[in-house]
């Protein structure tokens, strides 16, 4: 076979595994995202602890560079309910390290990831990590 054939092939086959593993589906509905609040500074930590007194606060802890993170949010995002009346943070652990430990150390909850932490009356009422995250009904809190 030549180099140009085998280019070929390989590029054959590459186009069969995007298609089994793209997350593009023809009949796939498109869901509105959910509204995320990017988490970035210990300040915010403030407004989640004043804001939590009225309504109930969610942070999710995600490392982009974990395949298990990466399936749990994709999970976590399918099965949310938008017409929850939640906030929404989002926490890139890559980028947010010290703010991971910062959230460990105020809350008093082992760091894990990926994780989700709900937060009422300034505590957090329930936490859970990895495939626990998505058995949480967020509609009970």
């Amino acid at each position: 076979m030549s180099r140009k054939e085998v280019r070929l092939k390989i590029n054959e086959n590459m186009g069969f595994f995007d298609k089994i593993f793209s997350n593009n589906s023809e009949d796939k509905s498109e869901k509105p995202s959910i509204p995320w609040k990017a988490l970035v500074s210990e300040s915010q930590l403030d407004t989640i602890v004043e804001d939590s007194a009225g309504k109930t606060q969610v942070i999710f802890k995600h490392s982009t560079r974990c395949g298990i993170s990466r399936m749990v949010l994709s999970q976590f995002e399918k099965a949310y309910d938008l017409d929850l009346n939640l906030d929404m943070y989002f926490l890139d652990l890559l980028q947010n390290r010290e703010l991971s430990a910062e959230i460990a150390n105020r809350f008093k909850v082992y760091h894990e990831s990926p994780q989700l932490l709900i937060v009422k009356n300034g505590v957090v009422v329930k936490h859970a990590s990895h495939g626990e995250i998505n058995s949480i009904d967020l509609s009970a809190y």
